[in-house]
């Protein structure tokens, strides 16, 4: 593979960046992080900015709305990598403009990290984050920027620990709420996988200008598994109760940010199987435990043992 690219990562005291910059650090990737002066001052990020100092990580000091720190801290590196949060996607735009001028930038991954917006219908409020991730990759590809876009599918920290059960804190025992019929597939990724997955890809000619789908066998299931599945762990059977596609949309209607969020997303990933229902064509993807298949990746059923 020759020599390791060096990689910035912009977004790396969120919640996905952390896993990047931790599985960037530890693959041996010169690692860098962009952080912003309000940052290093923040109690709560203190001590993951300590971290990532332990475990080599140069800190850069920018901001996404300082074109000259941007620029200055995109020169230092081969490879950039954005997971900023979905309030500020279109101040990716300002990254597409620094690589630009910079010009020997051999890859961009904008912060995608969920569902592939190209192929996922959804309904409204994240009708709006999807087209705007969508106007980010249109960018990327009229300024001939070489990009991967990764498409890691459902966080598996935001569902599984409460078998997306809006409201609870733990995973039902009694009874589950189910959206629609409960057969579409959906796919749940740990977070520490996204992030050897994704740097894994960073050197790879195969994910150069693809989509990288992060689809591991042993993590897919519909609803219905999924809570067969815990009821085998827990030994005791949940009520089920389905709720019709039509009473999902006008809860999604009613229920206020940032629950109306993720019940929009449930309601694309559960009810329309926007995950799993289309085929990955060698033309636009590649799928990432395939092309990795050395990864010992966490399985959806270690992943709940934690909780019985």
């Amino acid at each position: 593979m020759g020599e390791k690219s060096k990689i910035l990562i912009i977004g790396g005291t969120g919640y996905i960046g952390k896993f990047i910059v931790e599985a960037s650090a530890k693959s041996g990737h010169p690692t860098f992080a962009l952080v912003r002066g309000s940052t290093v001052s923040d109690p709560v990020k203190a001590k993951l900015i300590d971290g990532f100092k332990n475990s080599g990580v140069t800190l850069l000091h920018g901001d996404l709305n300082d074109h000259e720190s941007l620029v200055k801290a995109i020169k230092q590196v081969n490879v950039v990598i954005s997971t900023i949060g979905s309030m500020q996607l279109l101040d990716q735009l300002k990254i597409i403009a620094a690589i630009k001028e910079v010009g020997h930038i051999k890859r961009f991954f904008p912060s995608e990290f969920g569902n592939d917006v190209d192929r996922a219908s959804v309904v409204e409020p994240a009708k709006t984050i999807y087209a705007m991730k969508a106007q980010i990759r249109r960018a990327i590809e009229a300024e001939g920027i070489p990009h991967t876009y990764v498409s890691s599918n459902y966080f598996a920290g935001y569902f599984l620990p409460t078998l997306a059960q809006p409201g609870l804190s733990a995973p039902p025992r009694d009874k589950a709420i189910i959206p629609g019929d409960g057969n579409p597939k959906a796919v749940f990724t740990e977070e520490h996988d996204i992030g050897t997955y994704t740097i894994k890809a960073v050197d790879d000619p195969r994910t150069l200008n693809k989509i990288l789908y992060i689809k591991p066998p042993k993590n897919i299931y519909s609803f219905n598994e999924l809570v067969s599945l815990w009821e085998k762990k827990i030994g005791k059977t949940l009520e089920r109760i389905h709720v019709p596609e039509d009473q999902n949309l006008k809860q999604i209607q009613e229920s206020p940010i940032p629950i109306r969020i993720i019940l929009a997303l449930n309601h694309s990933v559960f009810v329309k199987g926007v995950q799993t229902n289309f085929e990955i064509e060698p033309s636009f993807g590649v799928e990432a435990s395939e092309l990795y298949p050395d990864v010992q990746y966490t399985t959806v059923e270690e992943y709940l043992d934690k909780f019985v």
